[in-house]
């Protein structure tokens, strides 16, 4: 078993919050990830993490004049509150990261906004602000006022109550360290949120776009929370993401132990078998229309399944009911290694699984993070379909052959039978591994077997497709040559 050395990390980064960047100050231990917001990081002169830099905009009793150039794709990037029917002036009451708004660095929270190219709204209700933005065009000139004494209107970012971060505490005590090991946790009078790493899933370039490479995703266990972390530069991006992933990574040997005492052999899991290895990683999901998009799926592999959760199965009711259940003795592995060219990555790391069901072939395609996971993952996979084959030991269905009934076992040590469906269960033939000649399918419902006997190709109705039987045949083969040494 590898032994990993967790990593210690301290510095500021900028987090993502009610859609503005705050600054926080991160320390990352073994087992969590704490951010603590930064002094200064609720003032209004603070917009996502950067402050207004010139010296007009740090005068708050001057009227400014600001330039906005909208890109050809999204707006103006700005919420405005009050009006003339709320007794208050129009105010700029959130800005949004990566728009035009943002790009300026000249508007803050709080702001009061005069006129608009040149249409004047200190007496404008709050729909004719609206629509005077609307019809201002791609360039912007907005005379703003930064009003103090209305910010207390402007609700300030908390980490504490807007950091989205509750789901995965564990129901069964086993199944954790401590009391509360998968809720963050809040400590004294500062706003500050610790968060446990088990079972998070650090990614990059999944649920939002980096093209600048900064960017760290941090998803829940339960999938259904995403923190953004946002660093300085590209280097330093990636040592805090090496970081994460290297001790959250360390921590799942702990997890199966964990599980595997939880759940015991005899329980009623899914697949009912030792857990062998388990992480969370992203599935290539097809949209509307032809898009494809990444999304987080947590993969399991016991002794003879694999399984697919969308978020972590704390409980045996979860855990025996998966998103998707596959036989691994009727899985192969079908690809491994770099993809399209990724923006975060240099390339993206994929590998792909194909089942063969009743329905026809299954086929997943599976986005790593690292090279080492992608290592791991092609292993465990290999490893585990062959592992699967030595304990089935045979597989067999009930088939028609020439017009009477009969039934196909497929055994790992002994190769092809095919027997009369009755009560003397009387051989009609019996083949070798090595006596095989040819095999194909229809993908319907015929297996084609042909092993130079007199009795030539052999055409099997297997009454519903045949690939499920077509795969274990190919992991059978695959185990015995591997087993053999004659595969690298």
């Amino acid at each position: 078993m590898a032994v990993w050395t967790r990593a210690c990390k301290t510095g500021l980064l900028e987090l993502l919050l009610r859609e503005r960047w705050v600054r926080v100050s991160a320390e990352l231990t073994g087992e969590t990830l704490s951010l603590t917001a930064e002094p200064g990081t609720g003032d209004s002169s603070v917009v996502n993490g950067v402050v207004n830099g010139n010296a007009e905009a740090a005068a708050p009793g001057g009227v400014r004049r600001v330039r906005v150039v909208k890109a050809e794709a999204g707006g103006l990037g700005i919420s405005i509150k009050g009006g003339r029917e709320n007794r208050m002036p129009v105010l700029i009451s959130r800005i949004f990261p990566g728009l035009a708004a943002e790009r300026s660095g000249a508007l803050r929270l709080g702001d009061a906004i005069l006129a608009v190219n040149g249409v004047d709204l200190r007496d404008a209700t709050h729909d004719q602000a609206v629509q005077a933005l609307k019809r201002a065009g791609r360039e912007v000139i907005l005379e703003v006022k930064f009003m103090r004494e209305v910010t207390p209107y402007i609700k300030k970012p908390s980490l504490v109550s807007d950091l989205p971060w509750e789901g995965a505490a564990p129901q069964s005590p086993s199944l954790s360290g401590s009391e509360d090991s998968g809720s963050p946790q809040h400590q004294g009078p500062r706003d500050r949120k610790v968060i446990p790493l088990k079972m998070c899933f650090a990614a990059r370039n999944l649920s939002m776009p980096d093209l600048e490479n900064r960017l760290i995703e941090l998803h829940s266990p339960d999938s259904r929370n995403t923190l953004v972390l946002r660093c300085r530069d590209t280097a330093t991006a990636h040592a805090w993401f090496s970081a994460l992933h290297t001790n959250i990574t360390a921590l799942l040997p702990q997890v199966l132990a964990e599980l595997n005492a939880t759940l015991g052999s005899g329980s009623p899991t899914a697949g009912g078998r030792e857990v062998k290895h388990i992480a969370w990683l992203a599935e290539q999901a097809r949209l509307d229309g032809g898009r494809q998009q990444w999304r987080p799926v947590l993969m399991a592999v016991t002794e003879k399944d694999l399984l697919l959760y969308d978020g972590m199965p704390w409980t045996r009711d979860a855990w025996a009911s998966p998103c998707h259940s596959y036989p691994l003795v009727a899985t192969r592995l079908v690809h491994s290694g770099s993809g399209r060219r990724s923006p975060a990555l240099g390339s993206e790391l994929t590998f792909a699984t194909r089942t063969g069901s009743r329905q026809g072939v299954e086929m997943h395609v599976f986005r790593v993070e690292t090279h080492r996971d992608l290592s791991a993952w092609t292993r465990v996979l290999v490893q585990g379909c062959h592992a699967a084959a030595e304990l089935i030991k045979e597989v067999t269905v009930g088939c028609t052959l020439g017009g009477q009934e009969v039934q196909l076992s497929i055994h790992y040590e002994g190769g092809f039978t095919i027997s009369r469906d009755d009560p003397g269960s009387s051989v009609l033939f019996r083949y070798p591994y090595e006596r095989l000649k040819m095999s194909a399918d229809d993908g319907i419902r015929t297996l084609y077997l042909d092993f130079g006997g007199p009795e030539g190709e052999l055409a099997l109705d297997l009454h519903s497709c045949p690939k499920p039987i077509v795969f274990v045949l190919h992991t059978f083969l695959s185990a015995k040559v591997t087993r053999m040494g004659l595969l690298a």
